[in-house]
């Protein structure tokens, strides 16, 4: 016996390839999902058995006597569900041959007229996904969809991200006689009802050119609230050794500038910008919308209360706590006992409780002060002019 899992392109026999086409018509059982099914070409058995998921399939394919023909829709080779049986079928020692097909992502590609070769691919077909980490890569982003999450919610994440204005293109029901193609941005589509065969194309979100750590001052909206200077962020971005992907909070966010800093260099990740202040939530909302950072999320309310809900940190910058200093370190070690903590201080008070804080979790800080002197211009000679001395606490960030 031998199994053949040929791809059936958009589902109609329209956009089968002669290849698949003529091995279902050998086959002498045909499986796969119901809506695929009835849609074979002429001259095919009545022999088909409805089935999804690989063991089922697998167990269907044992019972029979026959060359057996698994069908998929796209290509087999792209988010199939092929993936999943291929290693069964070679765990059982029986023959397997793939056949590739057209995918949802050429379709769309076509219908557009324009090449899919430098589009991110991403699936959000029954899983999630992180549509602005997509959008954030600086090429248009590709998403299949379906379940949960179609091309309404993809659009309201990126819209709730500060991406309403992002042109965004939804193909419904491609190669399918009520094929439909919509284009506007995500904010307009956020609220639109579309057909489960759905994919989801997203230009590339706006970005600013990455650049080392240490943006200078003058490039912040800052109003009144107080904002972690130049060099100290690029000193605490360093000791907080930023990765990509990682996932930061910043308690105490101020402006944002450390926020902002944090969620560029961690592209991919996300970072969570803690703040109390009403007028300093909109200073890190402007910020981000300045700075394009749309991978931060800023969070209204007082620590530690409102860390309970985020995701677990790899790292954690605190610029103010408001006396929650153990607090906030025991939250944030319960969460990840591994995360990098960086604490910034100004006060002798604040040095001592955070040395505290991190000692009580058997952890051995490592305090740096920085003193900043900047030149200021006096007649003809220029003098410096010192800003208060700052200590960077920090705990986890050897390894």
């Amino acid at each position: 016996m031998q199994v053949i899992l040929a791809s059936l392109g958009g589902g109609l026999p329209e956009s089968l390839t002669e290849e698949c086409a003529a091995a279902l018509r050998q086959a002498g059982c045909i499986l796969g999902a119901k809506r695929l099914l009835e849609h074979l070409p002429q001259g095919c058995t009545e022999n088909r058995i409805a089935a999804i998921r690989p063991e089922e399939l697998l167990e269907a394919i044992m019972g029979q006597q026959t060359d057996c023909a698994v069908v998929y829709s796209g290509d087999t080779g792209f988010y199939s569900g092929a993936k999943g049986l291929l290693p069964l079928l070679r765990e059982r020692g029986i023959p397997a041959r793939v056949l590739p097909g057209i995918s949802s992502v050429q379709l769309l590609s076509a219908r557009l007229g324009r090449p899919w070769q430098d589009w991110i691919l991403t699936s959000a077909h029954g899983t999630d996904c992180d549509a602005v980490r997509a959008v954030m890569r600086g090429k248009p982003a590709f998403f299949l969809t379906g379940g949960l999450l179609g091309p309404a919610e993809i659009c309201g994440r990126l819209a709730e991200a500060g991406l309403g204005a992002l042109p965004v293109t939804v193909g419904e029901n491609l190669s399918y006689p009520d094929e439909s193609i919509t284009s506007g941005t995500a904010e307009q589509l956020a609220g639109r009802s579309f057909s489960s065969l759905s994919v989801l194309l997203a230009e590339a979100a706006p970005q600013m050119e990455r650049r080392s750590p240490g943006f200078p001052d003058s490039a912040f909206l800052r109003g009144d609230v107080p904002m972690t200077k130049q060099e100290v962020r690029a000193a605490a971005l360093a000791k907080l050794a930023v990765r990509p992907g990682d996932i930061f909070w910043d308690v105490g966010a101020g402006t944002g500038s450390v926020s902002v800093e944090l969620a560029l260099a961690s592209e991919g990740g996300a970072v969570f910008a803690v703040e109390c202040s009403d007028a300093a939530c909109g200073l890190i909302r402007a910020n981000r919308e300045k700075f394009c950072a749309w991978n931060l999320h800023v969070i209204e309310g007082r620590a530690p209360r409102t860390l309970e809900t985020l995701l677990p940190p790899d790292g954690v910058f605190i610029g103010g706590t408001k006396g929650g200093m153990a607090e906030i370190v025991d939250l944030a070690l319960r969460r990840n006992e591994n995360a990098r903590i960086c604490i910034s201080a100004i006060a002798v008070e604040t040095l001592s409780a955070a040395v505290a804080a991190l000692k009580s979790h058997g952890i051995q800080p490592q305090v740096t002060q920085i003193s900043v002197s900047r030149g200021k211009p006096a007649g003809g000679l220029h003098l410096l002019m010192a800003n208060n001395p700052v200590f960077l606490i920090t705990g986890n960030c050897d390894g």
